[in-house]
């Protein structure tokens, strides 16, 4: 199975900002499937970028580096960044590698940014 049979990206979208919505597993295989994902987006109306984790079933810490690449990325541009809870087994792996203290995290898209 390819990483475009396992992992995708859907650009939509939202108040003021671009959600990319992750389907299936962020990991060495994938990763640069994310960045691409961002350098293809259109970014003129967006004020921000959300990464919908919801359905990430599986991250790896280069799955991880590929978050914080498009974190800088876009935080570069001048645009606020944030992501939304993943499953367990992401959240965990963001917990125990304290990274989720430098991640704004969004119940939904479509909260408030801080």
């Amino acid at each position: 199975m390819s990483a475009d049979e396992r992992f995708r990206v859907a650009a939509r979208p939202g108040r003021e900002r671009l959600i990319l919505e992750l389907q299936g597993e962020l990991d060495m295989a994938s990763a640069d499937l994310l960045g691409d994902a961002l350098a293809g987006a259109n970014l003129a109306n967006s004020d921000a970028v959300v990464l919908d984790l919801g359905g990430v079933s599986f991250a790896d810490s280069t799955g991880l580096k590929a978050i914080f690449r498009v974190r800088k990325l876009v935080n570069e541009g001048g645009r606020k960044f944030a992501v939304t809870r993943g499953s367990p087994q992401v959240q965990r792996l963001l917990g125990l590698t304290r990274l989720d203290e430098h991640l704004q995290t969004l119940q939904t898209p479509d909260d408030e940014l801080d």
